[in-house]
């Protein structure tokens, strides 16, 4: 489908039931003009799945989008089966917590192949990263945010309120715009789903909770080197490590460590939003909540879609 075709689609259909916001209209139409890495020149990387190599506790489905700890605390550690691209951003959703143990889910990258381990180590931390050529941030209740240099870390930590979907659609990190509907975390569809979606969508929940969405990434530098930032829920904390080599493979690392048991990869779509996206956003928030999405005269798959995506 052509992107003049995408373009006129929106603005033809969308726009006079006042359904997407002006500014999320020109983002998508004027995507080239702010520096977007996805195009004709530069295909959109391939859909995320885990590497067959993995902690002795996890098993990972037959998709190999889904990575689950059976046992203990330890044995965890995920890899990506592929390197990731610049500004590719390997994203999880936590689908089930284990109480009584300590500790959350870590994130980060490597420039080891995985294929090349002898054995997966225990722990991400401090296991993997003293092999070296490995950076993995331990996600917490609060306080991932990133002090920014130059300001006091008091107002680094302190929670902002990103924007909603209807405002900004796409988060920027350095380089890379990348859409940020699929980077929030969302309820399971209930009575009050549509008071729980919004709290991901403030990052008011702890991200460690369930239904939370969080995410590596690296964006390379001029001088050769590379940032790695973390996403939660749609917001970036920052650069938490620096000087990781862009020029060699970075591979995702996701550590399925203690209180946290599952998690599920999901996809992006970098390039212009699908007709399916599209029409999932505006049914969407034509509605009160998404229980109410059961009440139109849609084909139940379309229901099903715009209820748990």
């Amino acid at each position: 489908m052509s992107s003049a075709l995408l373009n006129a689609f929106p603005m033809k259909l969308l726009a006079p039931a006042g359904l997407l916001h002006d500014r999320e209209m020109a983002a998508v139409s004027n995507r080239a003009e702010l520096g977007a890495p996805w195009g004709p020149a530069r295909p959109e990387p391939s859909p995320t799945r885990f590497h067959q190599v993995h902690g002795a506790n996890i098993r990972v489905d037959l998709s190999g989008t889904r990575a689950t700890r059976v046992e203990s605390f330890a044995h965890g550690v995920c890899f990506s089966r592929e390197p990731l691209a610049p500004g590719q951003v390997f994203l999880v959703e936590i689908e089930e917590k284990e109480l009584g143990w300590c500790g959350h889910l870590r994130l980060g990258l490597t420039a080891l192949d995985p294929a090349s381990l002898a054995a997966v180590p225990e722990f991400s931390l401090p296991d993997l990263v003293s092999l070296g050529h490995t950076w993995v941030f331990a996600i917490t209740r609060h306080h991932n945010r990133v002090p920014q240099e130059g300001r006091p870390e008091t107002d680094a930590a302190a929670p902002s309120r990103p924007p909603t979907l209807l405002v900004e659609p796409y988060l920027c990190i350095e380089q890379f715009r990348i859409p940020r509907d699929r980077l929030v975390g969302r309820s399971r569809p209930g009575l009050y789903s549509h008071l729980l979606d919004q709290l991901y969508e403030l990052n008011v929940l702890p991200p460690t909770a369930r239904r939370s969405r969080l995410g590596v990434l690296f964006c390379p530098r001029p001088d050769g080197t590379a940032d790695m930032h973390i996403v939660i829920n749609g917001e970036d904390m920052g650069p938490s490590a620096r000087g990781l080599p862009a020029a060699q493979p970075l591979y995702a690392v996701v550590d399925v460590f203690a209180s946290t048991k599952s998690v599920r990869l999901v996809q992006l779509e970098y390039g212009l939003p699908s007709l399916q996206t599209l029409c999932r956003l505006v049914i969407q928030r034509s509605v009160v909540h998404r229980l109410a999405i059961d009440g139109l005269h849609l084909p139940e798959g379309l229901k099903d879609f715009c209820k748990y995506e």
